[in-house]
């Protein structure tokens, strides 16, 4: 998701703002589901994965909002 960010500034943003690290945790535990659920691994059903998609995206969408709000 931070691809092109040094490391160093996003583990810092991650210690140093409890919103943004709730948020970043959230989405790496929705990132799991969805990937264990399209492995067969989670046993769900389609509106729910299809619902945790768009969660996991509205998540991003709003880390990257808040990144670049504090890098910038």
């Amino acid at each position: 998701m931070f691809e092109g960010q040094p490391q160093s500034e996003l583990e810092a943003v991650i210690q140093t703002n409890p919103e943004f690290r709730r948020l970043y945790h959230h989405h790496q535990e929705l990132d799991k589901k969805v990937m264990d659920a399209e492995l067969g691994v989670l046993p769900i059903d389609d509106t729910t994965l299809s619902q945790m998609k768009r969660e996991k995206l509205a998540a991003k969408d709003r880390l990257t909002r808040m990144y670049d709000t504090l890098h910038h």
